[in-house]
């Protein structure tokens, strides 16, 4: 694999790790932030469900810039943007301040997912878009990691402002991308003539466009639904706080293996089977994820449940850049994921009010089988492009 492929992949994943430490910062939090702006805890969780619900804002924004300039510029603004935001959330005073960045910090993290996705996947070879796709997303994990980490060296010692501070570090990469990241050929050979245009290739492929919202609804469903509050459960079933992030690093190692070995699986078999294939081991391991009696039990569940999870997550990446028209792989991808997640963004709020209903255990894992069953429906009704060429430079792989 060539150095500018590698670079790209890396100004992508690391992009992507960056945003989701700022983002899982949060769930670590809830009581914390409660306790400091003196509020109810669920109003702390409402501020996660609306980061989530202004990602399509900056979907849309930076993956028309990056569709119509370029990608490496649109990055390196987006992660500026990001870090920014992270480092004035942590000197909030007030609820409504901290919710106002969080909304503004949403659409920073809308921004970096299509924009690096599409760069880091029109940038390497074909036969290794898989395990790269793996790699890529599997950045979302080791974000989540990093925060476990985080919160268990830095808050005992300094409280919950200095996690927020530590987001103004990834604006770093922006000179990194500038210095090592090329632009994307494809983009070059394929780029859209104008904006009017790109929204014309959008409307064109509507039936496509919807499939893709749709399937990235339930995936934010799914990750999540087994994600978010995941700690929060975990500390009602008598596991220590101190303990609670060391159970976050375990599921999240799940998540990175999960990610790599089906991205790697999904050049194989195919992107949808693959799916699939990491979809049954979640569902499996639901009685010991929801139900386990001992701290063993929900540790090896919520590590199991994670390699099935990220699993078919690792394949999202290269399945939404392969499906979508060349001209929009900046904007489409990162649209459908983002509205997706604007449809999905109630899932904590959702849970959290079901928990008072049926019991935590119920509320997690009742939406889950739900979800995976819908899930499975919607990857056998639809179609993938494994393999598909990009640029005139791609080596097509061959089918079996």
């Amino acid at each position: 694999m060539k150095s500018t492929s590698r670079h790209a992949v890396a100004a992508g994943f690391l992009g992507w790790t960056l945003d989701a430490f700022d983002f899982f910062v949060v769930v670590f939090l809830y009581d914390d932030l409660a306790r400091a702006f003196h509020v109810d805890k669920k109003l702390i969780i409402a501020t996660v469900g609306l980061t989530l619900a202004f990602r399509p804002i900056g979907a849309l924004i930076f993956g028309t810039l990056a569709d119509r300039f370029g990608r490496r510029g649109p990055l390196m603004a987006n992660v500026i943007y990001f870090s920014l935001i992270e480092l004035l959330s942590g000197f909030s005073q007030t609820y409504t301040q901290f919710l106002i960045l969080r909304a503004l910090f949403g659409i920073g993290m809308g921004g970096e997912w299509g924009v690096g996705a599409s760069l880091a996947m029109e940038n390497v070879p074909v036969k290794w878009r898989g395990v790269l796709s793996g790699i890529l997303q599997s950045g979302y994990s080791i974000g989540y990691l990093l925060a476990a980490v985080a919160f268990r060296v830095v808050q005992p010692q300094w409280g919950w402002r200095p996690l927020f501070w530590l987001g103004a570090l990834p604006a770093l990469l922006a000179l990194y991308i500038r210095s090592k990241v090329p632009e994307s050929e494809a983009w070059r050979e394929k780029r859209a003539g104008s904006v009017a245009g790109m929204f014309r290739s959008v409307g064109g492929h509507a039936k496509g466009f919807a499939y893709l919202v749709l399937l990235m609804t339930f995936m934010m469903f799914l990750s999540h639904g087994t994600q978010d509050l995941y700690p929060d459960f975990l500390k009602t079933r008598g596991i220590s706080s101190t303990t609670v992030p060391l159970v976050a690093i375990l599921y999240n190692v799940g998540a990175v293996l999960g990610a790599i070995v089906f991205g790697h699986l999904s050049q194989k078999i195919g992107r949808r089977y693959s799916m699939l294939g990491a979809m049954t081991i979640s569902l499996v391991v639901i009685p010991m994820w929801a139900f386990g009696g001992s701290l063993g039990i929900l540790a090896s569940g919520a590590f199991l449940m994670q390699v099935g999870v990220q699993g078919a997550w690792g394949i999202i990446p290269v399945h939404l850049n392969e499906m979508v028209p060349d001209s929009v792989r900046g904007l489409m991808p990162g649209l459908a994921y983002q509205l997706g997640i604007l449809i999905a963004s109630p899932v904590n709020s959702i849970q959290h009010a079901l928990r008072d209903r049926v019991g935590y255990s119920w509320a997690l894992a009742g939406f889950e089988i739900m979800t995976i069953g819908v899930l499975a429906i919607v990857l056998l009704s639809g179609r993938e492009a494994r393999g598909r060429s990009f640029y005139s430079g791609d080596i097509v792989m061959e089918r079996d």
